[in-house]
């Protein structure tokens, strides 16, 4: 059956940056919050809605709130959203085997499984695009459809290696700090654009309480954050991606600074039959930056 959308007026003339429906401040996340053992781990995730499953995975020093904006969407038009802390992130405390993205990607699968998401669509940011990447080519008969949002897994940044020594000691010193201070990053410009500036276009126009979210849920468990970043940037899929087989949607922004758009060609160019669309004036976060387009983009490509 073929489903019926009509595009929002804002999409059409660019100007949807940061404006949001606000659809999930009205929703008690708490009721939709479970949690499932797997062997060495315990996995927090939030699940809302009925239908074809969708599973988001968020990035490094993320959480499942990476998807606010989405996920009350596409439980409302008939989808079982399904989103989970990593271990070492959010509210899922760190694993008892060493942090890895295929020991991420062996998680995601035995989580799958345990929820009966089989057959689900795969959506990940960043980091949790690069675990998507892994289980489409370790897995590609449990998943049905591929979305990288700004995925990690192709390295084209100068020196990566000492860049990640540097983020992971600013990360140590300076994420509790900010972890008990997110309403006055958010309320004070300078701070706000310091905190958020590498990586999101605008800091500025995006919702105050979206903001606070990412620091207090993001920042406050990020115990897996240095053993991730550092097994990440070793991590390069390039020679397997001609693998993959199911319908893959690539997203990611022109302004994105943490993985420069260069690398969205090269996934676009190693998958065979992928989709491939950018967002200008967008940073490193598509679907909190301009949820709007994101959502919409989405929809047509799951119908």
């Amino acid at each position: 059956m073929e489903q019926a959308t009509s595009i929002d007026p804002r999409i059409v003339a660019g100007s949807d940056y940061g404006v949001s429906d606000r659809e999930w401040t009205r929703i008690d996340w708490r009721d939709h919050l479970g949690q499932v053992k797997l062997p060495g781990a315990s996995v927090n995730y939030v699940e809302i809605g009925e239908g074809d499953p969708l599973l988001f995975v968020h990035g490094v020093s993320g959480s499942w709130q990476n998807w606010l904006e989405n996920l009350p969407h596409f439980a409302a038009v008939g989808r079982r959203c399904v989103a989970l802390d990593l271990p070492g992130f959010g509210a899922s405390p760190l694993p008892d085997w060493p942090i890895g993205m295929e020991a991420y990607g062996r998680l995601v699968q035995e989580f799958c499984e345990q929820l009966g998401l089989g057959g689900a669509t795969l959506v990940g940011n960043s980091m949790g695009g690069l675990v998507a990447v892994e289980l489409a080519l370790a897995a590609p008969e449990a998943f049905e459809r591929l979305v990288l949002v700004s995925a990690a897994g192709i390295i084209n940044t100068w020196r990566p290696e000492e860049r990640a020594i540097a983020t992971a000691w600013a990360w140590r010193h300076f994420s509790p700090l900010f972890a008990d201070r997110a309403h006055q990053i958010v309320t004070r410009p300078r701070l706000r654009r310091a905190v958020f500036g590498p990586f999101v276009r605008f800091p500025g126009r995006l919702d105050d309480d979206v903001l606070i979210e990412q620091i207090v849920n993001g920042l406050h468990r990020a115990d897996g954050f240095e053993p991730a970043l550092a097994d990440l940037i070793r991590t390069d899929f390039r020679e397997g991606l001609a693998r993959i087989a199911m319908p893959t949607m690539i997203v990611w922004g022109l302004s994105d600074r943490v993985i420069p758009v260069a690398a969205a060609a090269s996934y676009h160019r190693r998958i065979p039959g992928s989709h491939l669309e950018i967002f200008e004036r967008t940073g490193h976060v598509p679907q909190l930056e301009r949820p709007l387009r994101f959502n919409a983009l989405l929809d047509e490509f799951l119908a």
